[in-house]
């Protein structure tokens, strides 16, 4: 005998070895044995009673959703009532087990197995005909209630409105109660499986068989159809495809989707999940770990992309869940290599924006910027770009404490896309100075504190804190943005991104520079190029900060709808659009964003916001 436990048991092909391994495992055979191993050669090593144990312990673990025929569907033709039933009790399931291996091990077949693919062998009379034998003495009601309901699959309706029917309208076309109607559908039922016991449905039978190893653990629905050429035939007495029959007698299996699944499609989903929890996967490799769920290698593919959160990118089976980091994550982990912000959000696609995914970069862990407008994961390793001021002043720093202009430019220019022009205006800026020698050294400050602001930021009006700490200023976009124009900044907030009058900052974006300066006052240079990528109308609102790394980092928030609650209204000018259950909740936020601890009441929010200068919120809360 040729046959292993696998061959007979069809729920061991698609069932992960890492659950049936634990309990199928005997110290007695081989490893993997019950895919290897002969039946006879297993029995003759720890006999009948320990492989029958083996089996009803993998039942109970593994299949106690399935019935006993498509467990073993063998036993469908040994013990046709058996194999209609769950499992039950675990000494009747082994006594059963024991005893069809006993009679397999007897008939010791001399043949060679078939082939798994290969259907099984014609019967005298064509499958459909055998089929229409079991509704051939039903009357016209019974047949329109198996046409109509039993059979009936709306999925293969396209175009049309047909639904199935329900009990009350086949109680109104043949003028009986919907209890009668329901009772010949039991009827009907209780008819085919009674037919399926007998002799006559031997070769249904083992067309069922082999179909379900030829499905696997899922398929696309369409191919049940063509799966045999007989499928598609029409049953004479219902007006209806071979198949949709067939897929009624295969039990196990749901649809889902465009899916025929078996064992239960959210199970099965799960498990492909997990498959690719630690990372991306070559699309080959991860096909061979789909077959060990018993999907089919030619459909594996179609399986995966079918999946939610999996996705097929650049040849790897990647996670693709909803956050917008683990997207950018999954698409460097695929490349290998550091991309620019658009690079990465045209592999993402959905409808996330480039300026969306550039903030998404800076302000995550995750990510370090590598040169000026390219990112790569912070776990390769590398010299993370801080901006040109911060790089030459690292570059002396690893001089010793001094370092040649010319040095420094070979250095930065052969590394970034950085230009010389650009780093001999700011090693020649403020922050450096000369030494005897005519190198540079970062500038010995003149006072020991920095920069301190008549008003800190938490004071400063229109600036807010969001949940990572990082402190916002909020631009209320008017014409002159529109045009180009520089706008002033708050020294507060100023002060806070690190400067000190006399100061300069240039803050990087995907469409250019933006230059941050303070003479008299700050001033922050033209947003324009930023507006527009918003298509910011007048009224909206922009709110922006600087990264560690030098970005200008911006969130665009259209103007307010109009006729909001006023609670929302003074919500949405700190950047909130979210619903809140009540007055006490909007003021806790309000509270948090500009700086108060928590526990603080309504009086300490308004009283915080009119010190400020936050008019616009306080109307709104008045």
């Amino acid at each position: 005998m040729n046959l292993s436990l696998s061959d007979i048991v069809p729920p061991l092909r698609w069932t992960a070895p890492s659950q049936v391994e634990p309990i199928a495992s005997d110290p007695g055979l081989p490893d993997a044995w019950w895919q290897a191993l002969p039946i006879d050669r297993a029995c003759a090593a720890v006999g009948v009673a320990q492989v029958a144990s083996r089996l009803t312990d993998l039942t109970s673990a593994c299949w106690p959703h399935l019935v006993l025929g498509d467990i073993l569907p063998l036993l469908r033709f040994t013990d046709p009532e058996e194999s209609l039933r769950l499992p039950g009790p675990r000494e009747s399931v082994h006594a059963l087990f024991s005893g069809l291996i006993g009679k397999l091990l007897a008939t010791e077949p001399d043949e060679e197995r078939a082939d798994d693919q290969a259907p099984p062998a014609p019967s005298d009379r064509p499958l459909p005909e055998i089929i229409d034998g079991i509704f051939a003495r039903l009357d016209d009601r019974q047949r329109a209630i198996a046409r109509d309901r039993l059979y009936f699959d709306a999925a293969h309706h396209p175009g049309q409105t047909a639904q199935r029917a329900t009990l009350d309208d086949l109680a109104q076309r043949f003028s009986v109660t919907r209890e009668r109607i329901r009772q010949i559908e039991r009827d009907l039922r209780d008819h085919v499986m009674s037919w399926l016991a007998g002799p006559e449905a031997a070769p249904l039978n083992a067309h069922l068989s082999w179909l379900r190893s030829r499905l696997g653990s899922a398929v696309p629905a369409e191919e049940l159809a063509a799966a045999a050429p007989w499928h598609g035939t029409e049953l004479v007495t219902l007006a209806i495809p071979a198949w949709r029959f067939v897929r009624t007698l295969l039990t196990g299996y749901e649809q889902a989707d465009t899916w025929l699944v078996a064992g239960g499609a959210d199970e099965l989903r799960e498990k492909t999940r997990q498959l690719f929890a630690d990372g991306p996967r070559p699309l080959a490799e991860a096909v061979s770990l789909v077959a060990q769920l018993g999907v089919r290698a030619d459909v594996a593919e179609r399986w995966i992309t079918s999946v939610p959160h999996l996705r097929v990118l650049d040849g790897h089976v990647v996670p693709w869940s909803r956050g917008l980091g683990d997207k950018a994550e999954a698409v460097l982990g695929v490349t290998g290599a550091p991309l620019t912000p658009e690079e990465i959000q045209a592999r993402i696609g959905d409808d996330h924006s480039p300026v969306g995914v550039r903030n998404q970069l800076a302000s995550d862990e995750r990510f370090i910027r590598l040169d000026r407008n390219k990112y790569g994961l912070r776990r390769w390793g590398g010299d993370e770009y801080l901006g040109i001021r911060e790089m030459i002043a690292r570059e002396i720093e690893r001089s010793g404490g001094e370092a040649s202009v010319s040095m420094i430019i070979d250095n930065l220019t052969s590394r970034y896309d950085v230009s010389e022009s650009s780093i001999r205006a700011y090693a020649g800026g403020p922050g450096f100075e000369r030494t005897q020698r005519g190198w540079i050294r970062v500038a010995t400050p003149d006072q020991g504190d920095s920069y301190q602001p008549r008003r800190d930021v938490s004071m400063t009006r229109r600036c807010f804190r969001s949940r990572d700490g990082r402190w916002w200023h909020r631009v209320d976009v008017n014409a002159e943005h529109l045009r180009g124009s520089g706008s002033p900044l708050p020294t507060g907030f100023a002060a806070h991104l690190g400067m000190a009058p006399g100061g300069q900052l240039t803050a990087s974006t995907s469409s250019g520079e933006v230059v941050i300066s303070w003479h008299n006052q700050p001033t922050i240079g033209s947003i324009r190029h930023v507006l527009a990528e918003y298509n910011a109308t007048e009224g909206d609102h922009v709110f922006l900060t600087v990264s560690d790394g030098g970005e200008l980092l911006t969130r665009f928030l259209p103007a307010s709808a109009p006729g909001i609650p006023t609670l929302n209204q003074a919500l949405h000018l700190i950047g909130y659009t979210a619903p809140v259950a009540s007055e006490a909740e909007g003021l806790r936020l309000i509270g948090a964003r500009i700086g108060l601890e928590d526990g603080a009441v309504r009086e300490d929010v308004l009283d915080r916001l009119r010190e400020r200068g936050d008019r616009d919120i306080v109307q709104f809360l008045s």
